[in-house]
């Protein structure tokens, strides 16, 4: 019986295989791997293995493996080490029905923490191997191709990281520096050439050397992080933020953005729209509340947005792209939201209501603050006539302040909460 065994395997080659690897290789009639790793088995091919390269030729591995099993021909594909983490193996066994054997190796992960005597069993694990997207830059979004291993490295004190021919340590390096990480904060620890007798392992470098050091490849990349003080998901107070001076206070008020924040219900992978960003004070706390999605922002006014990139800068927040324009510019090159915040319209307010409701993901919500009875009927009678569902909140709320030695209750503006929402799209028969 023809059978696809996906073999994990590792530089030493045919020696750091086991027993039934050998037996598998030995029998295929069709072999596909990497360029460097068929030349690691070719000596112990079969007579008349047919062999495919799969670089650059990814998607075909599945083609090539289902043609060698409808002709009856065991097929053995490679990889490196252990193909179930971060490797094809769940890739691949979809596209063959769960007709795939896994035969893994040591992964790089477990022989670098090896080498630089790493616990693994807690580590964060993300890879950088993919696309070239040039060097990192301030917000830059999901499309970059170090956005997941910044985003692991934000999130966790230890990452162990998978780089490539493009995305490499030293320009990991560069990327942390300009996300404002320091030198006393963050090490490198870069193992090169796992298991070939040139081997080379630099521990705990500062980013400064990392970021001038060109690294024999193939390697990986251990991080390690001083743990920041924690920050709050939301609620920081309105001084906290950076904001136009001398006219203070131009920002979503705390207690307005307790609310509306609440009321946008962001979920931890959440897509973010944040229109009018202002200070940033509105998208900056949707950030923290998705740790896992993204935020994007845009705002008219040059230097608010100044201020809002300053702010996403001191409280280090890389899932947060800010846009300097007016709405609906640039709205058609973001990706679809699962919640947006209005805080200001440039009078284009009806017809953004219209593009958001029909931009929404379904289940998704859409949340305005209004300080204007104008606004306030513009924006409903725009979502009844869009037969959406809403409802409105008044929120009045005053602040103490101190008088003599006593104090005083000083009213805020109020402010009206408008919440619209896209209903869930109904289960298909």
């Amino acid at each position: 019986m023809s059978h696809c065994t996906l073999i994990g395997i590792l530089d030493d080659g045919w020696a750091g295989l086991t027993d039934a690897a050998h037996e598998r290789i030995t029998a295929a009639r069709v072999v596909i791997g990497a360029g460097r790793t068929l030349e690691l088995v070719r000596p112990h091919l079969a007579a008349g293995a047919i062999t495919h390269d799969m670089d650059g030729a990814l998607a075909a591995v599945a083609d090539w493996s289902r043609d060698a099993l409808a002709a009856g021909q065991p097929v053995v594909v490679l990889a490196t080490g252990d193909p179930l983490c971060h490797g094809l193996a769940a890739w691949l066994d979809g596209k063959l029905g769960g007709k795939l054997d896994i035969l893994p190796n040591l992964s790089t992960l477990q022989l670098a923490c090896t080498r630089f005597k790493q616990p693994w069993n807690d580590i964060a694990i993300a890879s950088c191997h993919g696309k070239d997207a040039g060097e990192w830059c301030v917000g830059a979004t999901p499309a970059h191709g170090l956005y997941a291993a910044m985003r692991a490295i934000a999130l966790n004190p230890t990452v162990f990281l998978f780089t490539g021919p493009e995305n490499t340590p030293a320009r990991l390096a560069r990327a942390l520096r300009l996300a404002g990480y320091a030198d006393d904060e963050i090490t490198l620890s870069i193992a090169c050439r796992l298991q070939l007798p040139d081997e080379t392992l630099f521990p705990a470098l500062t980013l400064d050397v990392a970021a001038a050091t060109d690294f024999p490849t193939p390697n990986v990349v251990l991080v390690q992080r001083r743990a920041a003080a924690p920050m709050p998901a939301f609620g920081l107070e309105d001084l906290e933020y950076l904001q136009r001076s001398p006219e203070k206070g131009l920002i979503t008020k705390q207690e307005a953005r307790a609310v509306s924040l609440a009321k946008l219900r962001i979920a931890p992978t959440a897509t973010v729209w944040d229109i009018g960003a202002g200070a940033g004070s509105i998208g900056l706390e949707a950030a923290r509340l998705a740790p896992h999605g993204h935020v994007w922002a845009i705002e008219k006014n040059t230097g608010d947005a100044a201020n809002a990139r300053a702010n996403a800068a001191r409280f280090r927040l890389g899932n947060y792209t800010l846009m300097d324009g007016k709405a609906p510019e640039h709205l058609d090159t973001w990706p679809n939201p699962d919640a947006v915040f209005i805080g200001g319209s440039g009078g284009e307010l009806a017809g953004l209501i219209r593009l958001i409701l029909d931009r929404l993901n379904p289940g998704g919500r859409l949340v305005m603050n209004f300080v204007t009875l104008e606004n306030l009927a513009t924006a409903t009678t725009a979502l009844a006539d869009a037969g959406a569902a809403w409802d409105v909140i008044q929120l009045q709320a005053s602040r103490s302040q101190p008088i003599l030695d006593m104090h005083r209750m000083a009213a805020q503006n109020p402010v009206w909460i408008i919440t619209a929402s896209k209903p869930q799209e109904a289960p298909h028969d």
